[in-house]
C-alpha cells in the first residue's frame, strides 16, 4: 500500500524529510511505501542540493493540502501563519499531520488537538522538542503509568553551545555567540534563542504532555542568558556548579477541583557538577524526567539539526504509517498516540515557588557588611548555604550568596532590603540553582 506524503517545506529540514524518503534502502521496509506527492516551496527556481521531480513543486501549499493523493501532510514551513491555518485545513480535509513547528504547537496546540480528535486524524510532534531525542512519544506512552513529578532539561542547542564555552574557555558572552552565528549554531537575530523564547516554547509543549493539560505559553516566566556575565560562569565553577539555560516543569499538587497546579519556567541555573545535566555539553540537549514510579530517566542526544530533526519528523510519518497498513482509518484513533488533554492545568503563581538561589552583589569592603546582609536574610527567614567575598580591592568587594530553598516572594522582600544598604552598591546577578 502507498502512501502518500505531501511536504510543506524545503527547508533544512524538509530537503532531510525527503532525502530519507528517497533513499529507503537499509531503512524499514515501511519508508519504501512512502510516496513523495507534491512539495510547497517559496521559490520553483532556487537551486537545491537535493534533485526532485519539478513536477512535484508547487508554490501554492494550500494545493499540497488538498491533493487527493496526499494522504498525511508534512508541515515543516516554521512560523505561526500559515502554519496553523494549514495545518487545521488539512485536518478537515480528513488528513493526518506531522509537523516540528514547537511555536504553532505551544500556542495552538489545543485548538489543533481538538479539530485533530474530531476530525479522528492524528497530529504528531515528534520534532517541534529534542530533534532526534525521542522524548513527545515517551511522555505519551512508555512513561504513561507515571506520575510525573518533574520534567526539566537543556532544550536548546544554541544557548548550550554558548555556556559550555564560556565555562571551559572563560569566553565573553559577545564573542561566543558571535562565533555560534559564523558556525551557523546562531541565527543573524538569535533573540528566540538566547532569550528563552524557543525553550519556552518547547517545555509548554512537554508540560501539557507530562500532565495531561495545556498550559498557556505567554504567562511562562522567561529569562535567557544575554544577560549572563562570564564572572558568575566562573564564580559557580569555583563554587562546584556549571550554569545551564533550564527549562522546568513541575507538579506543584492538585487544586480540590482535581486542577493540576504547574511551575514552569525558563531562567539561566547552576547546576551541581555531579548533577546528570550538568555534563550535557555544547549543542546538545538533555531532558530529565522524574515520576513514580520509574524515578529518574534521562533522554539525550543532538537537539537540532537536519539530520536529528527529519530523523523525528519520519519516525511519525512511519507511526501514522502502520496504524494506516494495521487497520485502516475505519480503526479510531490510538488513543495513547493522540495524547489529547485529560484534565486541567494551571500555572501557580510565581511569588508562592520554592527555590535555591544565587546572589552576586557589588558591595563595599567593610567589616560587618556580611553580617548586615545575613540580617536581611534573616529577617525574611532566608537560610543560607554559603557566603563567599570575591576580588576585595580599593575599598569594594565581590559577595556571593546561595540560599537554601526558599518561597520566591521572601527571597525578593530580602533583596529588596538587601539592595537598600548603604554598603550595597550592585544587585550585579540573581539566577537560579538547582
Amino acid at each position: 500500500m502507498t502512501i502518500g506524503i505531501g511536504l510543506l517545506g524545503l527547508g533544512t529540514v524538509g530537503a532531510g524529510v525527503a532525502a530519507i524518503l528517497s533513499a529507503p534502502a537499509g531503512r524499514h521496509p515501511l519508508v519504501d511505501q512512502l510516496r513523495l506527492q507534491r512539495v510547497a516551496v517559496r521559490d520553483l527556481s532556487r537551486p537545491r542540493p537535493l534533485e526532485l521531480d519539478p513536477a512535484l513543486l508547487t508554490t501554492d501549499p494550500e494545493a499540497v493540502v488538498q491533493d487527493p493523493a496526499v494522504d498525511i501532510v508534512v508541515e515543516v514551513m516554521g512560523g505561526l501563519e500559515p502554519a496553523r491555518s494549514l495545518i487545521l485545513s488539512a485536518i478537515a480535509a480528513g488528513k493526518s499531520v506531522v509537523t516540528a513547528n514547537k511555536a504553532v504547537i505551544a500556542r495552538h496546540g489545543q485548538e489543533i488537538a481538538a479539530a485533530a480528535a474530531a476530525r479522528g486524524v492524528y497530529v504528531l510532534i515528534e520534532a517541534a522538542v529534542g530533534g532526534g531525542i525521542p522524548i513527545i512519544e515517551p511522555l505519551k506512552q512508555s512513561l504513561g503509568a507515571n506520575r510525573i513529578q518533574r520534567v526539566s532539561g537543556i532544550i536548546n542547542g544554541t544557548t548550550n553551545y554558548i555556556l559550555t564555552r564560556m565555562a571551559d574557555e572563560g569566553a565573553l558572552y559577545g564573542t561566543v555567540l558571535a562565533d555560534a552565528q559564523a558556525l551557523g549554531y546562531a541565527e543573524a537575530d538569535p533573540a528566540a534563542d538566547v532569550e528563552g523564547g524557543d525553550a519556552a516554547d518547547k517545555i509548554a509543549i512537554l508540560a501539557g504532555l507530562a500532565y495531561g493539560g495545556g498550559v498557556e505559553r505567554s504567562a511562562i516566566p522567561t529569562e535567557g542568558i544575554s544577560g549572563l556575565q562570564a564572572r558568575d560562569v566562573s564564580y559557580a565553577d569555583q563554587l562546584g556548579f556549571r550554569v545551564k539555560l533550564l527549562a522546568v516543569a513541575q507538579s506543584e499538587g492538585t487544586d480540590p477541583d482535581g486542577t493540576e497546579q504547574l511551575d514552569v519556567r525558563v531562567h539561566p541555573t547552576l547546576v551541581p557538577k555531579d548533577h546528570p545535566l550538568a555534563g550535557v555539553n555544547g549543542v546538545n540537549n538533555a531532558i530529565l524526567v522524574e515520576g513514580d514510579p520509574v524515578g529518574r530517566v534521562m533522554f539525550y542526544g543532538p537537539g537540532a539539526g537536519a539530520g536529528p530533526t527529519a530523523s523525528a519528523v519520519v519516525a511519525d510519518i512511519l507511526n501514522i504509517a502502520g496504524i494506516r497498513q494495521v487497520g485502516g482509518p475505519s480503526a479510531g484513533l490510538d488513543p495513547l498516540l493522540a495524547a489529547g488533554s485529560w484534565r486541567r492545568c494551571r500555572l501557580v503563581d510565581p511569588a508562592v515557588t520554592r527555590h535555591r538561589n544565587y546572589l552576586r552583589l557589588q558591595t563595599t569592603d567593610q567589616a560587618g557588611v556580611i553580617g548586615r546582609i545575613g540580617s536581611c536574610f534573616g529577617q525574611e527567614e532566608v537560610s543560607i548555604q554559603s557566603i563567599v567575598q570575591f576580588q576585595a580591592s580599593g575599598g569594594e568587594a565581590e559577595i556571593v550568596v546561595i540560599t537554601h530553598e526558599v518561597q520566591e516572594a521572601r527571597f525578593r522582600a530580602a533583596l529588596t532590603a538587601i539592595a537598600a544598604l548603604p554598603d550595597v552598591k550592585a544587585v550585579a546577578a540573581c539566577l537560579r540553582t538547582l
